[in-house]
Parts: C-alpha cells; sequence; structure tokens
C-alpha cells in the first residue's frame, strides 16, 4: 500500500516503510526480555578444583585397589568381602583415623566400587580419595 497521492502514483517511492522492522524488533525485544530472567536462574554449585600435584603416600594410609574382576586389595593384599568390612572397622578406630585411597581398574564395575565406598561409610571412614592417571 503506497502513501501518497493519485497524482504522483507514477513517480517511485524513495522512502522505506519501517513498520515491519518495528514490529520485529518489538517482538525480540519481548523475547528477550521473557527469555533473560529464565537464563538467571540457575543452580549455584561449587565446583571442586582439581590439582595435579602428586599425593604423598603417609604410611598409615590404607591403598585400596579395585582389579578388572572386581577383587579388592588392602595395601596389594587380596583382601574378600567380609575381611575388609571388618578391617575397615579397626581403621575407623584408630585415631588419628587413616584416610581410604581407592583405585579402580577402569574395566572395573562401578557397583563394586560403590560397595566398597558403601561398606567404608558404614564403617564410619571418614576420608576417602580416589587415585587416578592424569591425561597425557
Amino acid at each position: 500500500m503506497a502513501i501518497g497521492t493519485q497524482q504522483d502514483s507514477d513517480d517511485m517511492m524513495s522512502e522505506i516503510n519501517m513498520i515491519p522492522f518495528i514490529d520485529v524488533m518489538l517482538v525480540l525485544l519481548i523475547i528477550f526480555i521473557i527469555t533473560v530472567p529464565v537464563i538467571k536462574h540457575a543452580v549455584n554449585i561449587e565446583l571442586p578444583q582439581a590439582s595435579m600435584e602428586k599425593v604423598q603416600d603417609k604410611p598409615d594410609n590404607i591403598r585400596l585397589a579395585v582389579d578388572a574382576e572386581g577383587v579388592y586389595f588392602w595395601n596389594d593384599q587380596r583382601v574378600d568381602d567380609a575381611d575388609f568390612a571388618t578391617r575397615l572397622q579397626a581403621a575407623a578406630a584408630q585415631e588419628p583415623q587413616p584416610e581410604l585411597h581407592i583405585r579402580g581398574d577402569k574395566a572395573v564395575r562401578y557397583e563394586r566400587v560403590a560397595q566398597a565406598m558403601a561398606t567404608a561409610q558404614r564403617s564410619g571412614v571418614r576420608k576417602i580419595g580416589f587415585i587416578t592417571e592424569p591425561a597425557p
């Protein structure tokens, strides 16, 4: 729809129609007003900081290894599940309490590592750490 009189209908209109641009800008403004508060509502968590320092093994730390078959090794000695629980209870009773360092094979089922953690928690062990290899 051209704006003008009938007399200059043969002349070319040299003005840009700004109404569609204004409509688009208003729609975008409304969308941004609605979405910005949604973006800011996030769960505030404090992520742990990883360090590349080598952990110094103290002699009283417990090194628990879980091999690919799910067998537990207490300080490089094979141990069955029942003996594992009694050893953890004895370690939890010590003062100061030793740290439990868990090294799990990457092929082991997560269930075996979770069972070791649950047994340690039930026994009263308060300090549990995971030993990993740094990526090359």
